[in-house]
């Protein structure tokens, strides 16, 4: 077919609603997107899950439904994705997914292999909490104090190998090996009573579920784990105001693909969340959960984010001997 036969054809195309493939937008998605999120509903994260689907569903002109599968910390649903091939389910998931492959031994999938990655939603930094008659007041004097005291005080955490546990025993290590006994609770709820009846000393906390105590003065807030001070607790400093400068410690949430995604899916969607990070009330009511919200994200930047987090947690997990509940 000569130049202007192949001109003409195309034009035609065009005139008839069609498109050549390079120019096509992907269909997708055909039907409605499922979110699974790994943890309870009615928690923190399955409500931020929440509002990045109600934001998703006008732009993907498509119902986007949070579905949340527990069990076994994170695995229950995190296996369910990671197994889904129908182009239209995603996981919503957090911090715990950069830990699976050390933590445990025989999982049906593979963490890395088994996922693409396609948004970083945002970070969530840690509060370091302790009881009120501790006597230490700002970040020097506690760990002055757990020094010339060790294995004489005890710290909590969510669970063995979550955010709370390894967050901590990096604080411990980069304070310069630190002994602070560690006693797990079954969440962060359980372990508050503990901190305000003095039988624990510490407990550095996801920030959206700690500054509340705070802000009542039940617990005093001592040192804020990102790089800059939350406006939720303008007055408690961060690690590196309060003297231990390089350590920076999340939670974050980030949405995977099942591996196997077309690119264009990834994406499209990908691209889907980043305008919904951007929408001002949107990014307002995660901001209230003591989220930094990632403007700027791209499937791209997600797995250079997991890549690094799976680093860093693997040696703290490796150095601190953690296993998994």
């Amino acid at each position: 077919m000569s130049r202007i036969g192949r001109r003409v054809l195309l034009r035609g195309s065009a005139a008839l609603g069609l498109a050549t493939p390079a120019l096509a937008a992907p269909a997708w998605p055909v039907q409605p997107v499922r979110l699974i999120c790994p943890f309870a509903a009615g928690g923190p994260t399955d409500a931020a899950a929440r509002l990045v689907a109600d934001g998703l569903g006008p732009i993907l002109s498509q119902r986007v439904v949070v579905e949340n599968r527990t069990g076994a910390g994170v695995v229950v649903g995190t296996e369910a994705v990671a197994k889904a091939r129908d182009g239209h389910t995603f996981l919503y998931t957090t911090i715990a997914h950069a830990v699976l492959r050390p933590l445990f031994q025989n999982l049906s999938f593979d963490p890395v292999g088994d996922f693409e990655p396609v948004a970083l939603v945002g970070t969530i930094p840690m509060l370091l909490q302790v009881n009120n008659d501790l006597p230490a007041r700002t970040l020097p004097e506690l760990i002055a104090l757990f020094r010339a005291n060790p294995g004489k005080y005890d710290y909590g955490s969510s669970g063995a190998g979550g955010a709370v546990h390894l967050a901590t025993e990096l604080f411990l290590h980069q304070a310069g090996g630190l002994r602070v006994n560690h006693v797990p609770y079954r969440g962060a709820a359980p372990a508050m009573p503990d901190l305000l009846n003095g039988s624990l000393a510490m407990f550095l906390n996801v920030a959206s579920d700690g500054v509340a105590s705070v802000q009542r003065g039940t617990t005093r807030g001592l040192a804020i784990s990102g790089p800059r001070r939350v406006p939720q607790l303008p007055e408690v400093p961060t690690f590196a105001e309060g003297g231990l400068p390089g350590y920076e410690a999340y939670t974050w949430h980030m949405l995977l693909a099942p591996a196997g995604t077309p690119p264009e899916v990834v994406r499209h969607l990908g691209s889907a969340v980043a305008q919904v990070l951007a929408e001002e009330a949107l990014r307002r009511r995660l901001e209230e959960q003591t989220m930094a919200v990632r403007t700027e994200t791209s499937p791209a930047l997600a797995a250079d984010w997991l890549r690094s987090e799976m680093a860093k947690w693997s040696q703290v997990i490796r150095q601190s001997g953690i296993t998994a509940q």
